[in-house]
């Protein structure tokens, strides 16, 4: 088994809708803001070269929505998916699996392109399955008004259209699913939206997890520090102290998806719980 981390391209999201509650003199000290109040963000992806599989998690948002949308979340950057491929030696052809942890935007939309005359959608991975869990599913076809705007039918609807679809059982009150279709772990969370998928794969005797949003980057350790966004932030603080403790004593490695500096980190138990250890470039670890 080989990784490769996957850079889809940076934007930027308000700093406070980032961090919630925790006032701007805090959360500015590791995710300083610009004049407006704007942080930066990656959409890091994670490949998966396993035997004849090539799984990439989360697919970054892609480019076909329009000038004005994507105006609202400023990209920067060279970064692109294509080309993050292209340096780790595949096409976006090759790939046989995608697993999206939950269907905002930012994490699907780059799975579905337009067709070739602009009259419609199609996958942007014509021979990948793509992975969801159906309670997810069912959440984000009949969005509630708080995340409407970050579930897009254009980035959904054409993988089920496509037949490329596929769930992940997961029995009902079941937070850990030890071995999914994919070989590897799968930790239910529910706080930010519901049933997000983290993965957890065993890589070179260590555990690597793909944080996706319960933990998007490094400035979001302290547990009161939930982002705006999330739908239950109180379940959020239960989820995250629990995989907090577990990621401490297990020495795992965290991949972070949305954290524009920090490829991955490590942490430690203190004083005053659980905290950065390390950061690190995902290479230089293994």
């Amino acid at each position: 088994m080989t990784l490769y981390p996957i850079e889809t391209g940076n934007f930027k999201l308000d700093g406070g809708a980032m961090f919630g509650v925790v006032p701007k003199s805090l959360w500015s000290r590791t995710n300083p803001a610009d004049a407006n109040n704007m942080i930066d963000m990656a959409a890091r992806c994670l490949l998966i070269e396993d035997g004849d599989r090539l799984i990439l998690i989360d697919a970054g948002a892609g480019n076909k929505q329009s000038e004005k949308f994507f105006g609202y979340y400023s990209p920067w950057g060279s970064h692109s998916l294509d080309r993050s491929l292209e340096r780790a030696g595949f096409h976006r052809n090759d790939i046989t699996d995608v697993l999206l942890t939950h269907l905002h935007f930012d994490h699907c939309g780059g799975a579905i392109q337009w067709n070739r005359d602009h009259t419609g959608f199609e996958p942007a991975f014509p021979n990948a399955i793509f992975w969801s869990n159906e309670a997810h599913w069912n959440w984000a076809t009949n969005p509630n008004a708080r995340e409407k705007a970050s579930f897009l039918s254009e980035n959904i609807l054409p993988m089920q259209e496509s037949g490329q679809l596929r769930f992940i059982d997961r029995k009902e009150g079941e937070a850990y699913l030890p071995d999914s279709p994919l070989g590897f772990g799968i930790l239910f969370v529910d706080g930010h939206t519901d049933k997000q998928m983290i993965p957890h794969i065993g890589y070179k005797g260590r555990t690597v997890v793909f944080m996706a949003d319960l933990l998007p980057t490094v400035g979001h350790i302290p547990l009161p520090y939930v982002m705006g966004y999330d739908t239950r932030p109180l379940l959020t603080l239960q989820e995250k102290a629990a995989f907090l403790e577990t990621a401490a004593n297990d020495h795992y490695v965290l991949f972070l998806e949305h954290d524009a500096q920090n490829e991955c980190c490590t942490l430690m138990h203190t004083e005053k719980g659980v905290r950065l250890e390390t950061t690190h470039a995902f290479n230089s670890l293994f």
